[in-house]
C-alpha cells in the first residue's frame, strides 16, 4: 500500500519518481552482472598485442622454479606490465578446460615477467585474475640479481624475491615519492687522507670509475663519515650508492654522517625498525628513481638503486650479513654479484679482515686500503695480555678471578673516563684443544674438530669417525683440556670492587646506543658495545678462551673481530688508551690484537685453509635432516664426481623452553647433517646437483624434505 500510495501522489508537481525507480533498478541489475569475469574471464577478449603473460608464481618448491605462461584478458592490457604483480589460479590441471581456456585451481601471488606474442605451451592458458597494482615492482637488474643468487645457493627464485620486494602496502603506494634532487659537488677527502690510497679511491668514485677495495678501516669513530663520503662522490657522479651494515645501530650511525654530509632528502634508510609502510614507502623512492643513496641492513642488498656506481657492505664477518631465511645468501656474496652484474665500485670494509676479504685481495679481485704503520700506531690503543701464568702466579686473580693488570687498568681508566668491560657470550661450547700449546684438536682423517660426547670417547664434529689414540701435531702432547667460561661472576666481582662508580650494561636484552663521557663501568657482551662520547679510557677483554676455544672453523677470526671492534673504540695511544685482554699471549689472534693486525692474522689462515681444503678456498654445503631423509637424498643426488662426503653426524637438538637455534634439530627429533666439499671451480656444479636432487624428491612428494645450506657459516 505504501508504495502504492507513494507512486499516485508521484503523479503531481515533482512526478517522475516511477521512472527514477525503475532506472535505479535497472542500474542495480546491471551492476550484478560483471563486465568481465575475473574467476576465469571466460568469453572475454584478450589483449590485441602481446597476449601472453610470462608469471613468476610465489612457490618456493624447487620443482616449481620456472616461469608459467598466462592469457591477458584485454581488460587488464593497460595494467599487465612486466614488473607488476599479479594474481593467478593455480593447481587446476590440464583436463580442467572449457571455452578453450583452463579454469579453476587455487589464487596465489606472483610476478609478471614479460609480455608475449604467443606462447611456446601447447595447451590451454589460464588467464590472468587480476592486477594487484599497476606499480612495477621487480625490474630486469633484481631478476637477475635474483636469479643469479637462487641459482648459487641452490635455492628457488621465488625464495630470493620474498627477500628482495618486501610485502605490498596501499597506502604507501599511493603517496607520490619526492622529486630526485641534482648530484651534489664532490666530496673533499676528509679522514681519507690516512690512507695512502684514500683520496685516489675517491677521485675514481667521483669521476665515474669503478674501483674493488677491501678497506682495512683505522680504529676510532671516523668510520662512518669515511663511508659518507664514499657514497658521496659516487652521487657525485651521477650514479647511485648501497651501503649494507650488520644492525640498525651502526646503520644509524652511517645514516648520521651521511646527512650531516649532504644534507636530508638524498638518501633512504632501510632497517627493520622503519616498519613495513615506512620502509615500503622508501622503498618505492628507490625504485622510482627519487633517491640514489641507500644506508640499511641486510635486506636492502636487494634495494632497486638506480645506474649503481658502488656496493659497500661494513663488517662483512657479522653473522647478521646471512640471512636466515631460504636459500641462506650472505650480504657479502650477493653484492659481490651486483658488482660484476652493474660493473660497479666495490668497498668491503672493518676494523678486522676475514678471510674470505683476504681471498678477494689474494685473487686480485680486490685492492687493499689500509693505512700506514705511523698511522695506525697513533690510532690504536696499546694493547696488554694476561696469560696463564701470570693469573697463577697473580694472588687477586686467584682471589677475585681478575688480574692485578686488569685491576689497575680500570682504576686509572676510571679517572679520565668510562671503561669497557667486554663479556663472552653465553652458550659457548669449547672446543678440545692441546694441555700444553693448545693448538686445536682436529681429525686426523678430514681435519674437522674433535668434541667428546658426554665426556667420553673421541669422535670428529663432521665425519663422525672415533679418534682412539690422539696427538698434538704440533708439540706431540696426548693431553686436552677445555676452557671455563665464568665471565658473569668475574663483572660482578669488578663492580662490587667500585662501588662508588655506576654499571652500564648492554646485551641482547638490551642494547645501548651510546654512553657519556664520564666514569663508569660498561659491562657488555660481543656486538653489543655501546659508543662512548670521546672514546673508552679502557677496556678489559675477559676469559679469552671462551672465545677462541669455541668448536668452529671460523672461532680465532671470530675472536679477533669482536677483540679488534671492542678495542676500536678506545681512545689511541697518544690519549692513553689501554686495552687488557685475559688470554694466552702466545695464541695467534692474541698476537694479532696485540700487533694489530688482522690483515696478516686473515692470510695465514687463508694459507691453512688452502692447504686443508677448508672454505673459503673449498666450497661446502651442509646437508640436514632425518637419517632417512638424508640417507635417500643423498643416495639419489648426482654429486660432481670430485665431491667429498664428510658425515653424517648427529645434530644438536633445541633445548626445552629456549628458541630454536638454526641448525638445530626439533624437540625430540634426531636429526643428522652431511658436508659435502668440491674444490675451487666447483662450486656451480655441486649447487646445480643438490637443487636438481631436491627438486626431483619435492616432485615426487617423497616424504620428509632436508635443509641445504651452501656456504654453510658454522661447520664446526
Amino acid at each position: 500500500m505504501a508504495v502504492s500510495s507513494e507512486d499516485e501522489r508521484s503523479e503531481g508537481p515533482g512526478g517522475g519518481a516511477p521512472e527514477q525507480l525503475a532506472l535505479i533498478r535497472e542500474t542495480v541489475r546491471r551492476a550484478k552482472v560483471p563486465r568481465a569475469k575475473p574467476r576465469t574471464w571466460r568469453g572475454a577478449a584478450l589483449a590485441p598485442e602481446l597476449p601472453v603473460a610470462r608469471v613468476l608464481v610465489n612457490k618456493g618448491a624447487l620443482h616449481l622454479d620456472q616461469y608459467f605462461d598466462y592469457a591477458v584478458p584485454e581488460e587488464l592490457d593497460a595494467e599487465a606490465r612486466p614488473g607488476v604483480r599479479v594474481r593467478v589460479r593455480f593447481g587446476a590441471g590440464g583436463r580442467n578446460v572449457r571455452g578453450g581456456r583452463r579454469e579453476g585451481g587455487g589464487l596465489i601471488d606472483g610476478f609478471l615477467v614479460e609480455r608475449l606474442a604467443e606462447s611456446d605451451y601447447p595447451g590451454a592458458l589460464a588467464a590472468l585474475a587480476y592486477v594487484v597494482s599497476p606499480e612495477p615492482v621487480l625490474g630486469p637488474e633484481l631478476l637477475a640479481l635474483s636469479r643469479a643468487v637462487a641459482d648459487r645457493y641452490a635455492g628457488s627464485l621465488a625464495d630470493v624475491l620474498q627477500l628482495a620486494v618486501p610485502p605490498r602496502n596501499g597506502r604507501a603506494e599511493s603517496a607520490p615519492s619526492p622529486e630526485p634532487l641534482p648530484p651534489p659537488p664532490a666530496p673533499s677527502a676528509g679522514s681519507w687522507e690516512r690512507y695512502p690510497q684514500g683520496p685516489a679511491f675517491l677521485r675514481a668514485l667521483a669521476g665515474g670509475g669503478a674501483p674493488r677495495a677491501v678497506w682495512t678501516a683505522l680504529p676510532g669513530p671516523h668510520w662512518p663519515e669515511e663511508i659518507a663520503r664514499a657514497m658521496a662522490a659516487t652521487l657525485a657522479s651521477g650514479r647511485g650508492a648501497l651501503v649494507v651494515m650488520p644492525d640498525g645501530r651502526t646503520a644509524g650511525r652511517v645514516d648520521a654522517a651521511l646527512t650531516a654530509l649532504l644534507g636530508p632528502g638524498r638518501h633512504a634508510l632501510l632497517t627493520a625498525e622503519s616498519g613495513p609502510e615506512k620502509r615500503y614507502r622508501q622503498w618505492l623512492a628507490i625504485r622510482r628513481g627519487s633517491v640514489r643513496a641507500v644506508v640499511g641492513t641486510r635486506a636492502a642488498m636487494f634495494a632497486p638503486v638506480a645506474d649503481l656506481g658502488l656496493v659497500a657492505v661494513w663488517d662483512d664477518g657479522d653473522s647478521s650479513h646471512s640471512d636466515d631465511n631460504a636459500p641462506f645468501p650472505h650480504v657479502r656474496e650477493v653484492l659481490e654479484l651486483r658488482a660484476t652484474q652493474s660493473r660497479c665500485a666495490f668497498l668491503l670494509g672493518g676494523t678486522s679482515c676475514t678471510v674470505e676479504a683476504a681471498q678477494l685481495v689474494e685473487s686480485g679481485w680486490a685492492l687493499p686500503l689500509a693505512s700506514d704503520r705511523e698511522q695506525l700506531r697513533s690510532a690504536a690503543p696499546l694493547v696488554r695480555t694476561v696469560g696463564d701464568g701470570e693469573l697463577a702466579r697473580d694472588g687477586a686473580a686467584r682471589a677475585a678471578r681478575l688480574p692485578s693488570l686488569a685491576w689497575q687498568t680500570v682504576r686509572d681508566g676510571l679517572r679520565s673516563g668510562p671503561v669497557l668491560i667486554q663479556v663472552p657470550r653465553r652458550g659457548y661450547v669449547p672446543r678440545l684443544a692441546c694441555e700444553r700449546c693448545r693448538e686445536p684438536a682436529r681429525c686426523r682423517h678430514c681435519s674437522g674438530p674433535l668434541q667428546a660426547v658426554d665426556q667420553r670417547d673421541l669422535e670428529c664434529a663432521w665425519c663422525g669417525r672415533a679418534e682412539t689414540v690422539w696427538r698434538c701435531v704440533a708439540c706431540g702432547g696426548a693431553r686436552l683440556r677445555a676452557s671455563v667460561v665464568g665471565a658473569r661472576r668475574t663483572a660482578e666481582e669488578l663492580g662490587r670492587a667500585f662501588p662508588d662508580v655506576p654499571v652500564r650494561t648492554s646485551g641482547r636484552d638490551h642494547v645501548l646506543d651510546s654512553v657519556p663521557a664520564a666514569p663508569a663501568l660498561v659491562v657488555s657482551t660481543p656486538g653489543a658495545e655501546p659508543v662512548a662520547e670521546g672514546g673508552y679510557a679502557a677496556a678489559l677483554l675477559l676469559d679469552g678462551w671462551a672465545m677462541v676455544g669455541r668448536p668452529d672453523l671460523r672461532a680465532g677470526e671470530e675472536a679477533l673481530r669482536r677483540w679488534t671492534a671492542a678495542a676500536a673504540l678506545v681512545r689511541g695511544q697518544q690519549e692513553r688508551g689501554t686495552v687488557v685482554i685475559v688470554a694466552e699471549p702466545t695464541l695467534r689472534p692474541v698476537q694479532a690484537l696485540v700487533r694489530w693486525d688482522p690483515v696478516g692474522h686473515a692470510r695465514r689462515e687463508l694459507a691453512e685453509r688452502a692447504e686443508l681444503g677448508f672454505p673459503p678456498v673449498s666450497r661446502m654445503a651442509a646437508v640436514t635432516g632425518t637419517p632417512e631423509a638424508l640417507a635417500a637424498f643423498m643416495e639419489a643426488a648426482e654429486l660432481p664426481s670430485e665431491a667429498e662426503v664428510l658425515g653424517p653426524v648427529p645434530v644438536p637438538s633445541a633445548v626445552p623452553g629456549r628458541p630454536r637455534r638454526p641448525g638445530e634439530a626439533p624437540q625430540g627429533e634426531s636429526w643428522e647433517r652431511a658436508l659435502l666439499r668440491v674444490p675451487p671451480g666447483s662450486g656451480a656444479a655441486l649447487a646445480a646437483a643438490l637443487k636438481a636432487a631436491q627438486a626431483a624428491r619435492t616432485s615426487r612428494g617423497s616424504g620428509e624434505q632436508v635443509r641445504i645450506r651452501v656456504d654453510p657459516p658454522d661447520i664446526g
